[in-house]
């Protein structure tokens, strides 16, 4: 199995930028499709983005598009989320995923392990 650790977040004013971390250890990570869900008070777990095992593809949810960028470097063991443009609505606890399918998924039942989380928060 792999092992998930989030960092990067914080307290970013509306119209900033914050790049969002995870770190993965254990098993091959290159092995593993990787994504970022985030939580708002009250409300389900949604899909962000996600990334394929090579990196060549991505798929962003709509909460993201054009907004947020995610990436991975697999000789570092690393996935990464750039978000720029943060909205209020933006605020939640953020979570990286990996998933052992072949393939990106945005449904949050097809991912076997999961980071702690860590909040965002974005002031208006």
């Amino acid at each position: 199995q792999v092992q998930l650790v989030e960092s990067g977040g914080g307290l970013v004013q509306a119209g900033g930028s914050l790049r969002l971390s995870c770190a993965a250890s254990g098993r091959t990570f290159s092995n593993y499709v990787m994504a970022w869900f985030y939580q708002a008070a009250g409300k389900e777990r949604e899909f962000v983005a996600g990334i394929s095992r090579s990196a060549s593809t991505t798929v962003y949810g709509d909460s993201g598009k054009g907004r947020f960028t995610i990436s991975r470097d697999n000789a570092k063991n690393m996935a990464y989320l750039q978000m720029n443009s943060l909205k209020p609505e933006d605020t939640a606890v953020y979570y990286c995923a990996a998933s052992t399918d072949r393939v990106v998924d945005s449904l949050r039942r097809k991912y076997e392990y999961w980071g702690q989380g860590l909040q965002v928060t974005v002031s208006s």
